[in-house]
């Protein structure tokens, strides 16, 4: 059961970042990233990875996707429909994807031992463990991160609309 679930979501993670390279309309290629990231989640939970499916969807679901949605939103001039140009120059990234793709194969196919770990893993590392690091020794780069993330979105509308200078 556990790899049919695993090939829905990998296929569904797959064919949203093909939505997202492919739609020419730039909205739409932002829900389809923030449906990417969702279909990672659920793979990171079929690894028993809790903590980053739960930092998967609060991060990057949940705050990158909504801060591209509304940073486009915001700074679109023109019509939506044509907000993303096709680019004739695909080809060439297609072929380096699967050459990348091809390669990274070769690496772990060809690696006998790759799934194997010398020990057991026996220092904690749960999602109780790392939320208690968070929001106790690392509280304050952890705010800083979200401080910075605002400021940046700020900056970025700041710059895409334009300041009107007091002539």
């Amino acid at each position: 059961m556990g790899t049919i679930v695993f090939f829905i979501f990998a296929i569904l993670a797959i064919a949203a970042a093909w939505g997202v390279v492919t739609s020419r309309n730039i909205v739409h290629s932002a829900f389809y990233l923030a449906l990417s990231f969702s279909g990672v989640a659920v793979l990171y939970v079929l690894m028993n990875a809790d903590f980053l499916a739960a930092v998967q969807l609060l991060v990057y679901t949940g705050a990158v996707s909504i801060m591209v949605v509304f940073a486009v939103m915001l700074t679109l001039r023109g019509e939506v429909n044509d907000s993303n140009p096709e680019n004739r120059k695909w080809g060439w990234g297609a072929f380096i994807s699967v050459l990348l793709f091809a390669v990274i194969a070769l690496v772990v196919l060809t690696n006998p031992d790759w799934r194997i770990l010398p020990s057991a893993w026996t220092s904690g590392g749960s999602a109780e463990d790392m939320s208690l690091l968070l929001l106790s020794q690392f509280m304050i780069p952890f705010e800083a991160a979200a401080v910075l993330l605002t400021v940046a979105l700020a900056g970025a509308v700041i710059l895409a609309k334009g300041v009107k200078g007091n002539k």
